[in-house]
């Protein structure tokens, strides 16, 4: 059985619109952070690492939901459909939030900046890292949308692979960069998913 996206007009419609805009705004941001080359750069090829990652995921996701028509969801297509897309705009959101809070702070590759503090609020609230709890969130929302366990199970597996590496280095460096303060910020929440990781 084939996803809603490739098979019915309405579907298509609405599943391009919301995965054109995650791609547009995904664009806004890595032109905003390659504008901003202040700090100490300690990425240790972790957005290479992520980008693999992350292209891998879509990539399975949407050649697994057209070809392995066996792991489609055969049950309630359009409420899961409409589940995904819901998803999808909300990890969207999540990620330009937790975006616009890290303000200049903010890079696609790990830096630390020269007077870079530790935000906690908004999404800093609930995890370390909210822009990419965000993006898995949209992940999930685009396997759901493409109504398949497999494609669901690349995309949210293939990107956390990425993400796990990326965080550990992340993390490390920005340790080294604001000590104690980040330090008593991640004593007190979780990485990615509140009080799982």
């Amino acid at each position: 059985m084939a996803p809603l996206p490739y098979t019915d007009p309405g579907a298509r419609i609405a599943f391009y619109v919301v995965f054109g805009i995650f791609l547009l705004l995904e664009s806004r941001v890595r032109l905003r952070s390659q504008l901003n080359r202040q700090g100490s750069r300690s990425d240790r090829n972790s957005r290479v690492v992520l980008y693999f990652w992350v292209v891998a995921g879509l990539v399975g996701g949407f050649a697994l939901a057209g070809d392995v028509h066996r792991a489609a969801i055969r049950d309630g297509r359009w409420p899961i459909f409409v589940v995904g897309l819901i998803l999808m705009g909300a990890g969207i959101a999540v990620r330009q939030w937790a975006v616009a809070l890290l303000g200049q702070f903010f890079t696609t590759d790990v830096r630390v900046h020269p007077g870079q503090t530790v935000v906690e609020r908004g999404p800093y609230r609930w995890v370390r890292h909210p822009s990419y709890t965000g993006m898995l969130i949209s992940f999930v929302g685009i396997g759901l949308a493409l109504g398949n366990w497999a494609a669901l199970g690349a995309l949210a597996v293939l990107p956390t692979i990425g993400l796990v590496y990326r965080i550990r280095i992340e993390e490390h460096a920005l340790l080294d960069g604001l000590g104690e303060p980040y330090r008593r910020f991640a004593a007190s929440r979780s990485r990615l998913v509140p009080r799982l990781w």
